[in-house]
Parts: structure tokens; sequence; C-alpha cells
């Protein structure tokens, strides 16, 4: 994975960021059905936290008077809601079902999450409106049958600069256009930008997540 190390990013291992390999036939009919039979009982769960999480945080209210209680009750809810999700990884959609091992389908579903979101960020500031978004995260089933190189580089393509990921889970980016280098944002750490042992766009194979010929 990539994380900062003396301001530059540090690059360990290609195998976590290759295509995942097919899951048999069996498997994904069996995950599709758990996908129609447990979805809807997911969500209802977590509609159910989440009313849960209102009544708690009416009651917290009162305990904000306690030294340090607030910032440390809402990093305990940011670790609680980050490590939930709409989709879990065991579900299998029917366009997952009918095209596990399309390279193209899924580099096609990239660049649609990435065209979504850039054309987001390079939108010109509203007066009296939020700005555009800086920042974008790549959930791993999005890419799962691409591998995360090829996110970084179809990302690069469109100013994005990678941050700080594990892509078993989701790869971070950042829109460059945001801060010039040097600024807050990871300004030299994108694709190909220098970072020690940092790969170059192309440096897993055009489109593929595998490194090319002779360099595995």
């Amino acid at each position: 994975m990539y994380a900062y190390q003396n301001s530059t990013f540090v690059y360990d291992g290609q195998q976590q960021w290759r295509a995942e390999p097919d899951r048999p036939g069996w498997q994904l009919w069996l995950r599709f059905v758990l996908t129609v039979l447990g979805l809807p009982v997911w969500w209802l769960l977590l509609l159910a936290f989440a009313l849960v999480m209102i009544v708690v945080a009416m009651f917290a209210e009162i305990l904000t008077v306690i030294p340090g209680f607030e910032r440390g009750a809402e990093r305990a809810m940011d670790s609680v809601i980050g490590k939930i999700s709409l989709w879990p990884r065991w579900a299998v959609t029917w366009p997952e079902l009918n095209h596990e091992g399309d390279t193209a389908f899924h580099a096609a579903r990239v660049d649609a999450y990435l065209d979504k979101w850039t054309k987001r960020a390079a939108r010109p500031k509203a007066p009296k409106k939020p700005a555009p978004p800086t920042e974008c995260e790549v959930p791993w089933r999005t890419y799962r049958g691409v591998g995360g190189a090829y996110v970084v580089e179809a990302a690069a393509r469109r100013g994005w600069e990678l941050r700080p990921s594990d892509p078993a889970q989701e790869i971070r980016l950042w829109w460059s256009a945001a801060s010039a280098a040097g600024a807050t944002g990871p300004g030299v750490a994108g694709p190909g930008a220098g970072g020690p042992g940092a790969p170059g766009p192309g440096a897993f194979g055009p489109a593929t997540g595998y490194p090319p010929a002779g360099t595995a």
C-alpha cells in the first residue's frame, strides 16, 4: 500500500494492487441469492442503527459539559460509521454476476465513477454554495475486477493524485487543482511524481492491473 513517509509516498507490494481473482460461478450465484434475501435486512438494520444513534446523540448533548467528551464522542462515531457500508463486501449484484472476469466492464465502471467525481470537482465554485469536493474515495467493489493500479492510472489522467490508501479497502484521491505543490494536499505524491518506489502510469500494464511481462 501507499503510506506517507518523510512527506513522500512509499510503495509496498504490487500484489494488492492487482485485480481480484475471478470467483467460481457457484459462489457468485450463492452470493447473489444471499444479496437478494439478506441485503434488505441489512439496510433495515442500518436504519435502526441510525435511529438509535440519533437518540443517543440527543442524550449525549447533556454530557458535552464534560471536558473532552464531545471530541471523544465524535471520534468514536466517525470510527463506527467509517466501518459501515451500504453494500457489504459479500454482496453481488446482477451486473456483477453477469460480468465476472470482464475487464472492459469493470474498467468502464471505474471510468464512470471517476468521471462523475471529476465533473463535481472541476465545477466552478458558485457564490453562497458549498465548495466543490477536493477528495474522492473509490470503494473496493468498484475496482475489484481491474485492480487498484488501474484506478491510479485512470485518476491521474483526469487530474487526481493518490493519497495514502489501502487498496484492499478503498483508494483515496485528491483533486490536484485544489492546491499547488507543497500546499495542504499531496502535491508531490501523485503517480510518477518521484516518491520512492512509486509506480508511474503504465507500471502495471495498460488497463489490466497487472505488471507488464517480465516484471512480476
